[in-house]
């Protein structure tokens, strides 16, 4: 496999053919003519510019010189449109749902040209062997696409952290960029686990990528002299500039996980540098990405949010390369960098008409002109719900004590669509067993191990998901190798798990013993080999499936998938037990009996 940043500087017959263009002395392979160039370096909008590549480089920029074109040379004429530099994407997750093939047609289309990914999920249910597939599955596409290595902060105590064997030969990757996000109470909880890696990674001269939601003066200080240079938690301007001033990058999310620009917009009239603010997406749902777009949406609402257009570019541009120091490559329009850039109609208005990645034209007014590369991810990628037996209604059994008419039980409280916390309920104890009681809004809800210890499953209960009947489940659980399920009823429950167990991997919704609707999700158990736009359709019928059951969530898909994740607070579920991400403690249901 070729990866994007295995030639991380020019060859000398590169270099030379660069020079003898930019000189006039030989003709370029592709030319773009009678431009409006958006320098990034300088904030300039320079009018009649020439961009002159060779192979995959630019080699000129400037009034365009004799000697420039030759009979070979693809022109392109902006008619004074406007070029910008190929859009950066610098936080994402891309195992997740769509197949990266088809996450390229629509990003390249857009006029992104490097996306930087997290491996957390691949790591989490398939380890090193899983990265190195998903990786490889990143390889040889019209637009470039690195990584991060998996910090692993996970509430699963037997996935904390990567292992050191593997942290080191994935840093000797080129297309691994740094260690991606470490949920800040999860290193300072166990810093002997965490603390190495963060190490080893700087000095391998990489990114530390940061997550420091709810951190406040000492607290981010203390993160910050880490080493963690970036965080995309940020929810307002003022914990936006409280991180530049500590000289983090601020990535502010524009996703479907959280949407945070209008907050974040109002740090532009605070008269501040803002050089070290990016946007990102920090993960998109097929259902936007097929209807809203991807990147040029995300610089499109900056922009709409009052930020200049400028500024709103090098947000996605330059800023985001020099975060993560390859701006020598990318992010600018310049000799010596990689061809990648986008023609729009107006400097305000991010709507590509042609885009050019590695020195290609691969999309022309909203195609693809250069067929995204499909992998064939191996069988041990395809096969990992690691579930030897189907799963009974049985396994969901709370009991209590014999004898016990109420019990006082611990209950995932939904606080919003995402945050949670411990509540303590008296419930009623039935043939020694506490059940389900939708009436009431109290839930099921169940973690069950895929992969280390298979089949091992913790139930526990939930209020607010609002399932009225039948039962919720999905592979794709945050920081996690283990499935979720949800449910009013044990028998649907574990039809759920089971046919996730039969498609190794997906979203499922059951009700009365049927299946209503479903995802398969078999590469990882996490993503889909249908078109985007399948993907898409399903995640509708499953999200409506839901919502007929009686949820009223505004995505119930998402919340699912965040009760087994480590950094929303406060009250998750894995395998073990009920977890208080304030304390780091585990434990079970009941509390006390009477």
């Amino acid at each position: 496999m070729i990866h994007p940043f295995q030639i991380t500087a020019l060859n000398a017959r590169d270099a030379h053919a660069l020079s003898q263009i930019a000189l006039g002395g030989r003709p370029g392979t592709l030319a773009v003519i009678h431009a409006r160039l958006a320098n990034v370096y300088t904030g300039e909008l320079l009018a009649d510019q020439a961009i002159v590549t060779h192979d995959r480089w630019i080699a000129y920029t400037g009034d365009l010189r004799e000697g420039m074109l030759g009979p070979a040379t693809e022109v392109i004429d902006a008619a004074g449109k406007v070029v910008i530099p190929g859009l950066i994407d610098g936080h994402n997750h891309l195992a997740s749902f769509g197949s990266i093939a088809e996450f390229v047609r629509f990003a390249a289309q857009g006029g992104t040209t490097l996306v930087v990914t997290e491996t957390f999920e691949p790591y989490a249910v398939a380890g090193y062997d899983g990265v190195v597939d998903f990786l490889d599955s990143l390889a040889d596409q019209p637009i470039k696409i690195v990584a991060t290595a998996p910090a692993m902060v996970s509430i699963s105590p037997r996935l904390l952290g990567v292992e050191p064997d593997d942290l080191t030969r994935l840093l000797a990757r080129e297309d691994i960029l740094g260690l991606g996000e470490s949920y800040w109470q999860g290193v300072f909880q166990t810093p002997w686990q965490l603390l190495p890696a963060m190490r080893a990674t700087l000095a391998a001269g990489k990114k530390l990528e940061g997550h420091s939601a709810g951190a406040r003066n000492g607290k981010l200080a203390a993160y910050a002299a880490l080493g963690v240079s970036s965080c995309h938690e940020p929810i307002s301007a003022e914990e936006a500039l409280a991180r530049l001033r500590l000289g983090m990058h601020v990535m502010a999310r524009e996703g479907n996980v959280r949407r945070d620009l209008a907050a974040i917009a109002a740090i532009r009239d605070m008269g501040v540098d803002l050089r070290r603010m990016t946007v990102v997406s920090d993960g998109v749902d097929p259902r936007s990405l097929v209807t809203e777009g991807y990147m040029e949406q995300v610089v499109q609402r900056a922009i709409d949010c009052g930020f200049a257009p400028m500024t709103a570019i090098q947000m996605a541009t330059l800023n985001v390369a020099e975060h993560f120091g390859i701006d020598h490559l990318v992010g600018g329009i310049a000799p010596g960098r990689f061809a990648d850039l986008a023609i729009i109609p107006e400097i305000d208005r991010i709507a590509p008409e042609l885009v050019v990645s590695n020195g290609r034209i691969v999309a022309r007014e909203g195609r693809m002109t250069v067929p995204p590369r499909e992998h064939l991810f191996t069988p041990q990628s395809r096969h990992t719900i690691g579930l030897t037996e189907p799963v009974s209604a049985e396994d969901f059994a709370i009991r209590a004590l014999r004898g016990d008419d109420t019990v006082k039980a611990a209950v995932i409280q939904m606080v919003t669509d995402l945050v949670t916390r411990e509540e303590v309920l008296t419930l009623p104890v039935r043939n020694g067993r506490i059940e389900a009681m939708p009436d009431r809004d109290v839930l099921k809800v169940a973690a069950i191990d895929r992969r280390l210890t298979p089949g091992r499953i913790f139930t526990g209960l939930i209020r607010g998901f609002g399932l009225r009947a039948g039962a919720m489940a999905s592979s794709a659980a945050w920081d996690t190798a283990n499935l979720i399920v949800v449910g009013a009823d044990d028998g649907d429950m574990a039809l759920c798990i089971n046919r996730i167990r039969e498609l190794q991997g997906g979203l499922v919704v059951a009700q009365a013993g049927a299946i209503l609707a479903e995802v398969a999700l078999p590469v990882l158990g996490l993503m889909a080999d249908l078109t985007m736009e399948a993907v898409a359709r399903q995640l509708r019928m499953v999200d409506a499936a839901a919502k007929e059951l009686g949820t009223r969530l505004p995505d119930p898909i998402l919340t699912l998938a965040t009760l087994t994740g480590a950094a929303i607070p406060y009250c998750r579920i894995c395998e073990e037990g009920l977890v208080d991400l304030k304390s780091a403690t585990i434990k079970g249901v009941i509390q006390s009996s009477k």
